[in-house]
């Protein structure tokens, strides 16, 4: 089965899972794969790959990626579509190259699951949540770690930045929302 946040993409990569090749996609799923894909979404699975497609062009995926060791928990693309994020439960962010897929950087620093990322509206920052109870944001040109959010009691599910930039807001098992200003 195939873990990412958007259900509908759940059940049409797991369809795809099962199949032998691209092209007997039912044309629904098929549909559906497209919306997703031009909406940003690139689907992680527990097999520990990602596929990126440009659906609009080719029916078969452009690459499989590989290199994570867990199953990847969110898949997303920059705001600017030129790099792709995938959090994973190896403990680890990996940033690949949006248009061809190949591989580019592994983020470390957290010490447990990794399930959410979210882009920065201009594509220079990313922040990860994880169930070791911390936010990371990680600056992308430099590739390296930026700020560590400690706050949380407890694993960290879901991040998002504000339109502007200015904010990080984050929520978790602690069923606390939380603000994070610059």
């Amino acid at each position: 089965m195939t873990h990412t946040c958007t259900d509908q993409l759940q059940t049409v990569m797991y369809r795809y899972s099962q199949l032998k090749s691209y092209p007997k996609l039912q044309k629904k799923d098929m549909k559906k794969l497209r919306e997703l894909v031009q909406r940003g979404s690139c689907p992680g699975s527990d097999d520990f790959t990602l596929y990126l497609w440009q659906p609009e062009e080719e029916k078969k995926p452009v690459t499989r990626m590989t290199g994570h060791q867990q199953l990847i928990n969110d898949v997303r693309f920059s705001p600017d579509t030129r790099l792709v994020a995938s959090a994973s439960f190896d403990k680890s962010v990996k940033l690949w190259d949006g248009k061809n897929g190949k591989f580019l950087t592994t983020f470390r620093g957290h010490v447990n699951r990794v399930y959410q990322v979210a882009w920065s509206a201009d594509s220079r920052l990313l922040c990860s949540g994880s169930s070791d109870s911390t936010l990371k944001v990680w600056d992308i040109r430099q590739k390296k770690l930026l700020v560590d959010l400690p706050g949380h009691a407890d694993e960290v599910y879901a991040v998002d930045w504000s339109p502007d930039g200015q904010r990080v807001a984050s929520g978790g098992k602690d069923k606390v929302l939380k603000i994070w200003r610059k």
